[in-house]
């Protein structure tokens, strides 16, 4: 092969296949697709073990992108569940699923994904790293971490989460400045843990220039973790989540080096009229990396709604520059979603990264809405549930509560404004009470 990764066939002028594929679904020119991908603008996440993906480009003048959680826990450990929501997920349209099995065999289930699905394949290695050793997280050596990463990439992972900007300097920083929530993400508290109970600096930050020459092995795209990101409102864009962002600034300057492809994650809880700020504190800090957004959920009182919260957040984010949404589903901060959570959180991500094309002027991205409202305007019903975004939802409705006549719905009735101009302009006359 001429070329080692994405990025490095863009540099070389190499246009691949993949690109071929991202250039048409973008309506973009290929020149100035690898342009953007040589400067590190855009990624397309492609492991070239993972051969049935259907590739798909995260970053600057690309439509926004949705990712799924999902995995088992030490509580639910049926694959078959997880494999029925990674199915469900990519009929809805997500373009990336993320693994965070933190129980049972998860290599099995990690190389199902990257054999059978065609979405874009995530894990997490430090949650692989405890289930896989099955010992004390203090007896975990530093070589054991790395291995993992080269494990993942081996399976076939696209994109992998790994949490090397906070060191032993962000982590001092940290305990001076006390959080009221502290760390919440899961693998910035794992490797907390084991530098204050080691001793030793982050293998993810000590050792990361062979975790590059293993992602440039098997073209995996780095997604630099957010240990620090803000886990309630109180905690945003505090020092700690800020020295983190600077620290995964400079390590995207020595991944584009040795042309890794690579996209920095980010909050977490936030305040509204935080998000654009510190989507652009991010473009200026991280040069222009695509970032990939946890929400943001912008209020902390919603338990079994966040699917709501974080698809505000989410909409505000990508509409200032956020490349790629996690989404959030009802259960988050309560339990493992079930399938119907899943769906739910797919269909708000869905509707928040849509919103955003539109608003920051995406090329066709308002092709859809146009769509749908000459189908409302023609009162075509069934052109309507095609178009929309859970078809079998709007149906039901429908079929739920049916109106006298085919031509209205039972909340308007003979009243309906776009049956009354219809008629009018077409010389018809309208007469309410007496049809």
């Amino acid at each position: 092969m001429e070329y080692t990764t994405q990025m490095d066939a863009a540099r070389k002028g190499i246009f691949t296949p993949e690109m071929a594929k991202v250039a048409e679904k973008e309506h973009l020119e290929p020149k100035k697709l690898m342009a953007l991908m040589a400067e590190g603008k855009v990624i397309i996440p492609c492991n070239k073990v993972h051969t049935c993906i259907e590739p798909n480009g995260l970053g600057s003048m690309l439509k926004t992108k949705i990712n799924v959680n999902l995995g088992t826990s030490r509580d639910l450990t049926d694959l078959n569940m997880e494999l029925e929501k990674v199915n469900h997920a990519v009929e809805m349209g997500a373009e990336a699923i993320m693994d965070l099995s933190s129980f049972g065999d998860t290599q099995k289930f990690r190389r199902k994904l990257t054999h059978e699905c065609p979405a874009m394949i995530g894990t997490v290695p430090i949650y692989d790293a405890v289930v896989y050793y099955h010992k004390a997280l203090g007896k975990i050596t530093a070589r054991e971490w790395i291995d993992i990463v080269r494990m993942h990439a081996e399976d076939g992972v696209d994109f992998m989460t790994i949490h090397c900007g906070i060191n032993k300097e962000t982590a001092k920083k940290f305990k001076r400045n006390r959080r009221l929530m502290n760390i919440v993400s899961r693998g910035g508290s794992i490797i907390f843990a084991w530098m204050e109970m080691t001793g030793e600096e982050n293998p993810f930050f000590q050792y990361f220039d062979e975790i590059l020459d293993i992602c440039r092995e098997y073209d995996v795209t780095l997604s630099l973790g957010d240990a620090c990101r803000p886990g309630c409102l109180q905690d945003a864009t505090d020092a700690s989540q800020i020295e983190e962002l600077i620290t995964l600034g400079e390590l995207t300057k020595r991944a584009w080096e040795k042309d890794v492809q690579i996209m920095i994650e980010g909050p977490g809880h936030m305040p509204l009229n935080q998000i654009a700020a510190n989507m652009e504190i991010q473009k200026t800090l991280c040069h222009g990396a695509p970032f990939y957004v946890l929400g943001p959920i912008v209020t902390d009182i919603a338990p079994g709604y966040d699917h709501i919260t974080s698809a505000i957040g989410g909409t505000v984010a990508a509409m200032n520059g956020a490349s790629f949404l996690c989404y959030v589903t009802p259960a988050e901060h309560l339990r493992l979603p079930d399938v119907d959570d899943v769906k739910k959180g797919i269909i708000a991500a869905r509707i928040a990264a849509h919103a955003a094309d539109i608003a920051k002027g995406v090329p066709h991205a308002m092709d859809w809405d146009n769509e749908m409202a000459v189908a409302r305007k023609k009162l075509d019903w069934n052109a309507m549930f095609d178009l929309a975004i859970d078809p079998e939802k709007a149906r039901r409705y429908r079929e739920s509560s049916r109106p006298e006549k085919e031509d209205t719905c039972s909340m308007c009735g003979n009243f309906c404004a776009v049956k009354n101009m219809n008629r009018i302009l077409d010389g018809e006359i309208v007469s309410i009470f007496d049809e």
